[in-house]
């Protein structure tokens, strides 16, 4: 809730999985009035609004922002019967009119109303049709009762976040953890009506059978700690996310990369689906069709965009022959690892020593003269080279950022260094340097221990390897730094871009004390609890 100054009005929400709930405490006034605004925020294609009668209006909204075309009906529903109404186009009045549609419309409700009155709308929304949206709203909040539906919704959140129980830390670590788990489960989100039918990803109307239809999938971001996170506490929505990606597949020909509202954004690098799908059949997590899945990620793996096809040919991806070689090469290639593992568990012997070769890829674009994931163009080294350099050679980093990205073959990454003596050198100068970051202005590396950078998601492993470097005090002591001073209960109290669970799901998996380095294995690397005593609450029933 909040006080809005210029009107004098309290603004509160609340909601149920498909139906928002708004109440608004109004002064007293003859001319107090709701703006609906279809134009706000993106880019409009099409919409339209339709005044019902005196208390519903529903309409449409086509627009494109970070998606290409997302499509979005309501029906809203009030609880005091308009005094007035009025609808504009192109932000003129259009006298006597209850429907009218464009790429700029917004309609306006007035009432009387006197000091301290309360107006409820119930706002309900579907992505398939208007009839869609209406059968959400009768469902999921039938009656009015605002305080009803708040209570509910916190329930629902507590049981959530009652998940895992903490005992033993600070007040500001109680805030801390229960806010990141808090995060953890904003997405992705339920994308079918209560009929379950849902728009998919061929932007046909279609009806899920046997799993839940979800989107908002943040795959660069989320694999890495947001869904092992899921794979310990939401097991069946881990199936039905897998699920997903899999009729994604079906109707689209490729598992997602960065999907939102029925679009591929094709948003971020890699094939991080692969690594989703093999994470979760190395648990044992294996309601899904494993030889479809398989096939889903051998597809996904052999096409010919994004480098892929210069990939598989040369084994790296010259920096000349497409933008972020390095960071697609090192990324392709623990996705090939993960096609590996699947292989060799579902017995696909040949595939599996292919995709084990095709995983050591990394090997081709390690300079050891640098030691550095250094880019290559035209045969030859890029000259000059400075690591700290954020380029085109990179995603949203620079060479340390992504020269300690080998997390399927660890041992061999000691190995290409001279020892583990000389890789722990280089982990310690990575915190420990002075060098400051150069080349092009990027907003997402932030929360900096010299070039490490927990505000973006390429570091998220790093402190985790010593471990395997015979000195798990360092990861202790970095794991206990970063939880300490870029998770607090501040308004800057996160170091970067949340993105979608990600950030705060390193919190929650550190501040619980061990991390999955290697999603696609079943090691989780020991770290430092922030608790005394931890308590996960499984789906099976144990704890």
């Amino acid at each position: 809730k909040v006080f809005l100054d210029k009107p004098g009005v309290l603004a509160e929400m609340t909601a149920t999985s498909r139906v928002g709930y708004h109440r608004y405490t109004f002064p007293a006034s003859d001319a107090a009035k709701i703006i609906i605004d279809l134009k706000h925020r993106d880019h409009v294609f099409e919409s339209w609004i339709e005044i019902l009668s005196d208390t519903e209006i529903r309409g449409m909204r086509r627009s494109k922002n970070w998606a290409d075309n997302m499509v979005w009906y309501f029906h809203m529903v009030f609880s005091k019967p308009f005094s007035q109404t009025g609808i504009t186009v192109n932000d003129v009045i259009v006298p006597e009119t209850s429907r009218a549609e464009g790429q700029n419309i917004k309609a306006f409700v007035g009432f009387e109303t006197a000091k301290g009155e309360v107006i409820e709308i119930k706002v309900a929304l579907s992505a398939v049709d208007p009839e869609g949206a209406y059968k959400n709203l009768v469902a999921e909040i039938p009656e009015w009762g605002f305080e009803g539906i708040r209570k509910s919704s916190y329930d629902a959140w507590n049981n959530e976040l009652s998940k895992i129980r903490v005992k033993g830390g600070t007040d500001d670590q109680y805030t801390v953890f229960y806010s990141a788990l808090y995060h953890s489960f904003l997405q992705p989100n339920i994308f079918m009506d209560v009929d379950r039918r849902y728009r998919g990803i061929d932007k046909q109307i279609h009806t899920a059978e046997n799993f839940t239809n979800y989107t908002v999938f943040s795959l660069w971001d989320t694999y890495r700690a947001w869904h092992p996170l899921m794979t310990i506490i939401e097991q069946k929505r881990s199936g039905d996310f897998i699920k997903t990606m899999l009729n994604m597949y079906e109707k689209g020909g490729l598992l997602p990369v960065w999907e939102l509202a029925a679009n591929e954004t094709w948003c971020m690098i890699g094939n991080h689906s692969i690594s989703v799908i093999a994470d979760a059949w190395m648990k044992g997590l294996r309601d899904f069709d494993g030889e479809k899945a398989f096939e889903a990620m051998l597809h996904s793996a052999t096409q010919d965009h994004f480098g892929l096809d210069v990939y598989q040919k040369y084994g790296y991806i010259p920096g000349n022959k497409e933008h972020e070689s390095i960071s697609k090469t090192l990324e392709y290639a623990y996705n090939d690892w993960c096609i590996a593992v699947m292989a060799r568990d579902l017995g696909h012997d040949d595939i599996y020593r292919e995709y084990i070769r095709r995983a050591q890829s990394w090997k081709n674009i390690f300079d050891s003269e640098t030691r550095f994931m250094r880019p290559r163009l035209n045969g030859s080294w890029l000259t000059p080279f400075d690591p700290t350099t954020v380029d085109w050679h990179f995603t949203e980093a620079n060479s340390w950022h992504y020269s300690f990205y080998v997390p399927q073959d660890i041992s061999g990454f000691i190995e290409f260094h001279g020892g583990k003596e000389k890789l722990l050198s280089r982990v310690d100068e990575l915190f420990e340097t002075g060098d400051r970051i150069s080349g092009r202005d990027m907003k997402d590396i932030t929360g900096l221990i010299g070039q490490y950078a927990q505000g973006n998601e390429p570091s998220h492993h790093m402190a985790y390897l010593y471990n395997f470097l015979n000195q798990p005090w360092k990861t202790q002591q970095r794991v206990r730094q970063i939880m300490d001073d870029f998770y607090t209960p501040h308004p800057d109290g996160l170091s970067g871009n949340e993105d979608c669970g990600q950030m705060s799901a390193w919190l929650v998996m550190s501040a619980m004390g061990f991390y999955p380095v290697t999603p696609g294995q079943l090691d989780y690397i020991i770290g430092t609890p922030w608790f005394s005593q931890i308590e996960i609450e499984l789906e099976n029933g144990n704890v």
